[in-house]
């Protein structure tokens, strides 16, 4: 089968792999990129030769996150409330659906992971980088706060204040220092780490691999990262209507306009 903006090979018996493949376009993060990836891996879950998936990204990063340059909804996968958070409501409960898999996904992260591709990275069950990649959610900055909003459960109070406050992004090794993802490799030996993580995982049959992985996400929920992040939603549509932002969003749309009714100024 072929795709428009994934790859899909088989690098491991037992290990499948999908490579986002938008490299022109830093691998953003379109309604049809979702939805390929989404069906490829509900289709893994039913593939008795899979047992584990990683993601990662073609050219130069991971993913700098959606692509504001299209329409998010075309082709989006899924269906979602109407009104205020609408988006939020959606972009979360389609990264829910990667967690509610059986089998387990991984992220594997270099150059860079931001905003939206912090997101995809988050919902993966397990999230591997390279030591010099950079990965942030600047859009804090200027807009909102996330669409997901993980950063409490994976880091503690302290680092996701200083993360979601600033806006910056960390390397690689800092984001394993604070349990943003599990650890972090020189780049050049990246891919082959993960690897070698994920035929680890395949040794053990799905069916028992599936309670396990849900066991983790059981207790998370017990503790309430699934209502916060949708909880969240109402908090990243409100950032919407504050004053700054309002402000910022009239003068971009007023460029844009200006840039498509004076193309050769």
């Amino acid at each position: 089968m072929t795709f428009e903006t994934i790859l899909v090979d088989t690098p491991a018996e037992h290990v499948a792999r999908i490579t986002l493949n938008r490299p022109e376009k830093r691998n953003a993060i379109s309604g049809l990129l979702r939805g390929e990836l989404f069906g490829v891996l509900q289709a893994h879950d039913d593939d008795p030769e899979v047992r584990v998936t990683i993601v990662r990204g073609a050219g130069p990063c991971f993913s700098s996150g959606y692509d504001l340059g299209s329409s998010l909804w075309d082709d989006k996968p899924g269906w979602s409330a109407s009104g205020d958070g609408k988006w939020s409501r959606h972009a979360s409960e389609s990264w829910f659906g990667m967690w509610d898999l059986a089998k387990p996904v991984i992220a594997q992260v270099h150059g860079y992971a931001l905003a939206g591709g912090t997101e995809l990275m988050a919902a993966c069950d397990l999230a591997y980088c390279a030591s010099d990649a950079q990965i942030g959610y600047p859009v804090t900055r200027v807009l909102s706060p996330p669409d997901m909003q993980f950063h409490p459960y994976f880091v503690g109070i302290r680092h996701s204040m200083e993360l979601l406050l600033t806006g910056d992004s960390i390397s690689g090794d800092e984001a394993a220092r604070m349990g943003l993802v599990n650890r972090a490799y020189p780049a050049e030996g990246l891919e082959l780490a993960v690897l070698d993580i994920a035929v680890r995982i395949a040794r053990t049959e799905s069916d028992l691999q599936q309670i396990n992985k849900r066991s983790v996400h059981r207790a998370m929920e017990i503790m309430g990262i699934r209502a916060a992040i949708r909880a969240g939603s109402d908090l990243q549509a409100l950032a919407g209507h504050q004053a700054s932002v309002r402000e910022r969003m009239t003068t971009a749309l007023s460029a844009v306009k200006g840039a498509v009714d004076n193309p050769g100024s």
